[in-house]
């Protein structure tokens, strides 16, 4: 990608967040992006393809750096389920203290909750790498079974951080705490026990 499409690119999602934050997604169209960023009407169908493609671009470049380091390390590293578990868990509630990071969550749980048909592009944002992580640290852990799972585990964290109708709530640290422990010991379970 040439400098100038990728100014284009961050042009748009600048424009786009800002909108966003101001109105909601529902209040915003792909023509008042293209407008707030000074493009053509059909940029944003150009460079991303439609609305919920340039949210998940969105997200990936705000919450992909937030993540990305610390997972791929656990990937490598020989974690247990609940590290991992904190890995997910502690920037989301991070992100919830501050209006920015509250958008971010209300739109990944719109998407992820939606089972909206996104091509995530970054790693982590896509299931089967989670999958591939909870069957290294469960033995015997079939595949569907370490899916269902961590969708299950998905809607329960984003219904908790990133539910629109709980306005600006924001967990506290004994709610963040249980809800950590609850995920892993769900996750953890031996195939025997499930």
């Amino acid at each position: 990608m040439g400098r100038a499409e990728t100014g284009t690119r961050e042009r748009i999602l600048t424009s786009a967040e800002r909108l966003l934050l101001e109105a909601g997604y529902d209040r915003v169209s792909v023509r008042a992006v293209c407008a707030a960023a000074g493009l053509n009407p059909a940029a944003v169908h150009y460079h991303f393809g439609s609305k919920e493609a340039l949210v998940a671009a969105l997200l990936e470049a705000r919450l992909g750096p937030l993540w990305q380091t610390t997972l791929d390390d656990l990937a490598v590293g020989s974690p247990d389920v609940r590290a991992v578990v904190t890995a997910l868990i502690a920037p989301l509630a991070e992100l919830a203290a501050d209006p920015t990071g509250r958008l971010y969550l209300h739109l990944l749980a719109r998407l992820v909750l939606g089972r909206r048909p996104v091509r995530w592009a970054a790693t982590w944002f896509r299931l089967d790498p989670w999958v591939a992580l909870l069957r290294d640290l469960v033995p015997g852990l079939n595949a569907a079974t370490a899916k269902r799972r961590w969708l299950l585990a998905f809607d329960l964290v984003l219904g908790q951080f990133g539910d629109p109708l709980a306005g600006d709530r924001v967990l506290s640290p004994a709610a963040v705490a249980a809800l950590t422990a609850f995920v892993s010991a769900g996750l953890a379970l031996s195939p025997e026990e499930e």
